[in-house]
């Protein structure tokens, strides 16, 4: 599949010095490109949806450029330039990697626990945004290190605060939960896919990057 030969190049590429500049140019293209598949395999583009997306790009991004002004929402840090063209000093690539990874928690989530017994409690949206907003906690605290490495983004005094973890999982859970309630199918065979792939390709990078 393309995604997955897609990730593999990109982990490969970072790893190795020589074709790591190349490979950091091309991280912006890299979650564009997840984004535009993850939402060919959509299957309800109503217009709750869009509204729901839209809502989820925007807010991400905005929310972020709050936070880089003020540095009272995850704390003081600012973008480097690897991700790419920016807007008010965050790139814009940041509000799809939002809905992306949004949408790949939600769905991931509903659809995994919508296979278990006892449905009346995992079905709750409320159970489900929690642990899904775990989930990209999980991932964030993976992305840290390797962001701060490849010049996505840095930190005041190179100190990830504790206040990035805790802004993460309440934005994520407002995000999520009101993705979970919007009217549209929670399907995609993509989703989990792709938030595996994340991951995958975090955990690769992280490692080769502690021992080297």
């Amino acid at each position: 599949m393309v995604i997955i030969l897609m990730y593999l190049a990109g982990t490969i590429g970072l790893l190795i010095p020589y074709t790591q500049p190349y490979f950091k140019l091309a991280s912006p293209l890299n979650l564009w490109v997840s984004l535009i598949l993850l939402l060919f395999f959509h299957q309800d583009f109503n217009k709750s949806f869009i509204f729901t997306a839209t809502f989820i790009f925007l807010s991400g991004f905005l929310i972020e450029v709050a936070g880089v002004h003020t540095g009272e929402i995850f704390g003081k840090y600012w973008y480097g330039q690897t991700l790419g063209t920016q807007l008010f000093d965050v790139p814009l690539v940041i509000g799809a990697n939002w809905l992306l990874l949004v949408y790949c928690s939600s769905v991931s989530v509903s659809t995994l626990f919508s296979n278990l017994n006892h449905k009346s409690f995992f079905t709750s949206f409320f159970i489900q945004s929690i642990v899904a907003s775990m989930l990209m906690v999980g991932l964030d605290y993976l992305i840290e290190p390797v962001a701060i490495n490849l010049d996505f983004w840095h930190w005041q005094s190179d100190k990830i605060p504790v206040q990035n973890f805790q802004a993460w999982f309440l934005l994520s859970f407002v995000l999520i939960y009101f993705f979970l309630n919007a009217k549209f199918l929670k399907v995609n065979p993509l989703a989990l896919l792709l938030l595996f792939l994340q991951f995958l390709f975090f955990i690769s990078i992280s490692i080769f990057q502690r021992f080297v």
